[in-house]
């Protein structure tokens, strides 16, 4: 009887999973099981809507494997010993897993990998699960990574993928190992109320619903705040509940431009996970260093505070992190705004952003948030990284008739159309209601400051 074991990481799902698929179709009983690791929380990955729908995932994939005839195996621990405890327990040979690039996931592995062949067993290492195309397999002349969006999204838009793979029909796991509970939503507190629902379930209805219905209008309404064509996969695709290779295949199956929109935006996924795999110290520290010397000190501090509240003065802004403290999720557009807000007009360092948003997120991880971050805070990849958003102008070019503030500012619900955008004064204290702060700063003052800080002026 042979015996192997897949650890499930940031792939947790049953569809498209070739670790879990190698494992059952080579052996004939497989270990499915999820270590949680307080090493996980101790590198400031676990926050509680993350925990929240982590907990979803794990239930939906236990339920799976239970109607396959198997189950999921749930260990809480240091993740190498726990590994290994099962494996010797199991009596197995093999370990399965998805390669990840994070350098907590490439320190993990090793000392997995050293651990295993210490007892004599193998560990396999499955690339293309949780990425569609893994960093380092596309570079650039003379580089190790892309540092530009746009040829790298032209070399991966021409590499050949695998398939997406079936689920197994069965999954024969050993009797007698002994397994937690998969963790409950209810066990954890200070979710954000609107968070979604987790798991693969979840996240295979929701791909398909918005393959049928919003992706022709993706390329076009994307950036619509009120209109919210996006897919919302993002936190499918970041605990891997979905498959981002399935779902390229079926985009460009479903064709049109925004299909490709959408394909375009998976690739940005990869193409931040190439860079922080080349750099890793880019999480915390700047790509392409501009000699910022942001702001400190106790008014500082208040402007961080105001922003983190959703009480700028600057009403798109603020309708961001409200619906961001909410659902443990924003609009794309409206987290670009944010961003560019505070690193910007602000003029605060990016990582106090950054690290606020990692607490809330529920799709939050290192190389997507801090990248994106460090896109908008013009020390990252964005090639024109002196630009500077004006809010005013975004709200009314992105949110035309003011849907989108007045549903996450209800101070503002009494303005009509595009006059919601505008920041209070006091000649508008006939129709705003009194609470609704006055804007932090003067745009045009704040762009000053922003230009000669870069040395532009």
């Amino acid at each position: 009887m042979t015996v192997s074991v897949v650890l499930f990481t940031s792939d947790l799902r049953l569809h498209d999973h070739p670790p879990l698929r190698a494992a059952v179709d080579g052996t004939d009983e497989t270990v499915p099981l999820f270590v949680r690791d307080p090493a996980v929380d101790r590198a400031g990955f676990a926050a509680p809507n993350r925990l929240a729908f982590l907990a979803d995932c794990l239930t939906d994939l236990d339920a799976g494997l239970r109607e396959r005839g198997g189950r999921l195996v749930v260990r809480h621990g240091d993740t190498t010993a726990e590994v290994c405890a099962v494996v010797r327990r199991s009596d197995a040979d093999e370990v399965h897993m998805a390669a990840d690039h994070s350098a907590f996931a490439r320190a993990r592995e090793a000392r997995l990998r050293h651990a295993l062949e210490a007892d004599g067993r193998r560990l396999y290492v499955h690339d293309a699960v949780t990425t569609v195309v893994p960093p380092g397999d596309v570079t650039p002349q003379g580089s190790d990574h892309f540092a530009v969006f746009t040829p790298y999204f032209r070399r991966w838009s021409g590499e050949p993928l695998r398939s997406p793979l079936a689920a197994p029909r069965t999954v024969r796991v050993p009797a007698g190992l002994r397994s937690g509970e998969p963790p409950s939503r209810a066990s954890v507190a200070g979710v954000s109320e609107g968070l979604a629902r987790g798991g693969e379930t979840e996240g295979r209805r929701r791909l398909g619903a918005w393959l049928s219905r919003h992706a022709d209008a993706y390329g076009t309404g994307h950036d619509d705040l009120a209109g919210d064509t996006t897919s919302r996969l993002s936190p499918y695709l970041h605990f891997g509940a979905v498959s981002a290779t399935e779902a390229v295949h079926r985009a460009r199956r479903r064709g049109g431009p925004g299909a490709e929109a959408f394909v375009r935006q998976l690739c940005w996924r990869d193409f931040h996970r190439q860079m922080l795999a080349a750099r890793p110290r880019a999480a915390t520290e700047d790509y392409r260093p501009r000699q910022d010397r942001w702001r400190r000190g106790e008014e500082a501090e208040a402007d961080l505070r105001a922003w983190k509240e959703g009480r700028t003065g600057y009403p798109v802004v603020d309708a961001a992190m409200r619906q961001l403290a909410h659902e443990g999720w924003a609009h794309n557009r409206g987290r670009l705004l944010a961003a560019s807000f505070l690193a910007k007009t602000l003029y605060l360092d990016w990582r106090e952003g950054a690290r606020h948003f990692l607490d809330l997120l529920v799709d939050g991880d290192v190389a997507n948030n801090q990248l994106n971050w460090q896109w908008v805070a013009g020390t990252g990849a964005d090639t024109r990284p002196h630009r500077v958003l004006n809010p005013v102008l975004q709200g009314k070019r992105y949110d035309p008739d003011g849907a989108y503030v007045r549903r996450w500012v209800p101070e503002l619900a009494g303005l009509p159309g595009a006059a919601v955008h505008e920041p209070w004064k006091p000649k508008h204290r006939d129709r705003v209601a009194y609470d609704y702060p006055a804007p932090l700063v003067d745009l045009a003052e704040a762009a000053a400051r922003f230009r000669r800080a870069r040395g532009r002026e």
